[in-house]
């Protein structure tokens, strides 16, 4: 299980940093749904650290909203697993 989260938040922050490298390009771009239900999927820190560090989607009410929600359902499944 541990190597799995490890997968998926270091999957998300990348996806993040490329997806503001494709913004700041005005190129094709990941789906806004794609990156919160990989968030929902296990990766929330890695997503939380890339909008952080990429300065990304940090202004945008659904991820300030649901990044967080996905950390505390993440580390719901972890403690009731």
């Amino acid at each position: 299980m541990y190597e799995y989260l490890i997968i998926i938040n270091a999957l998300c922050f990348l996806l993040f940093g490329y997806d503001k490298k494709q913004a700041i390009k005005k190129q094709g771009r990941i789906p806004e749904i794609t990156l919160i239900i990989l968030s929902f999927m296990g990766g929330s820190i890695g997503s939380l650290l890339g909008m952080q560090l990429f300065h990304h989607k940090t202004k945008k009410i659904k991820f300030i909203i649901l990044i967080p929600l996905s950390i505390i359902f993440t580390l719901l499944i972890i403690f009731l697993h």
